[in-house]
C-alpha cells in the first residue's frame, strides 16, 4: 500500500505538469519554446496559435502516456514501472522529433521573409 501511495504522489503531479504545460501551449498568445533557457519570437512562426496548439498537442499526448503509466502502476507496480520506462525511452525522443516537425513546419524560412 506504501509502495502505491508513493508511485501517486510522484506520478499524479507529474502527468499533470506536462496536461498542464499542453494546456499553456495551447492558450499561450506568444510562440512557446520547447527547450529550457530557449524563446521563439512571434517574428520567427508564420502561424502563432497554430504552432502553439501543435506544441500543446504534442505535450498533451505525452502526459496521456505518463497518465496511463500512473494508471497502470495502481494495479501494477512492475508494469507501471515499465510502461513508464518505455515513455521515457521512446517518449522523449519522440518528442524532440515532434517539436522539430511542428517547428519545420511553423518557422519563418528565409524566402517567406
Amino acid at each position: 500500500m506504501t509502495g502505491i501511495a508513493i508511485w501517486l504522489i510522484s506520478m499524479i503531479p507529474a502527468s499533470a505538469v506536462f496536461t498542464g504545460l499542453g494546456i499553456y501551449a495551447m492558450r499561450r498568445a506568444k510562440p512557446m519554446w520547447f527547450w529550457s533557457g530557449t524563446s521563439v519570437g512571434a517574428n520567427e512562426v508564420t502561424d502563432v496559435k497554430a504552432y502553439n496548439r501543435a506544441n500543446g498537442w504534442m505535450w498533451i499526448v505525452f502526459s496521456l502516456a505518463m497518465w496511463a503509466s500512473t494508471i497502470v502502476g495502481i494495479r501494477s507496480m512492475t508494469v507501471g514501472g515499465f510502461v513508464l520506462i518505455a515513455v521515457c525511452l521512446i517518449g522523449i525522443p519522440a518528442l524532440m522529433i515532434t517539436y522539430k516537425n511542428i517547428w519545420d513546419k511553423y518557422r519563418v524560412r528565409q524566402e517567406d521573409a
